[in-house]
């Protein structure tokens, strides 16, 4: 099972990333854990300064902005 982390402090931009990757596990049919991260220390652990942020198996995929379903679905195949 896959995780993505979106990281991000809940602002409207971080609930559209995490509604997008929901979409995105959705329409690709995958079993994945989508954990939203709220703690800014966690979220500067990954090195992210810039808000929101996806997270793949550990590894910061998208920073500063929000990626599409289509975008999103590309980075997890």
């Amino acid at each position: 099972m896959k995780t993505i982390k979106i990281l991000g402090t809940g602002c409207p931009k971080c609930n559209k990333l995490a509604k997008n990757a929901e979409a995105a596990v959705h329409e690709l049919g995958l079993d994945c854990e989508i954990e939203k991260v709220t703690d800014i220390n966690v979220i500067m652990a990954h090195g992210v300064i810039m808000t929101p942020a996806l997270v793949i198996e550990d590894e910061v995929k998208v920073v500063g902005k929000v990626a599409t379903t289509d975008e999103i679905k590309k980075l997890i195949a």
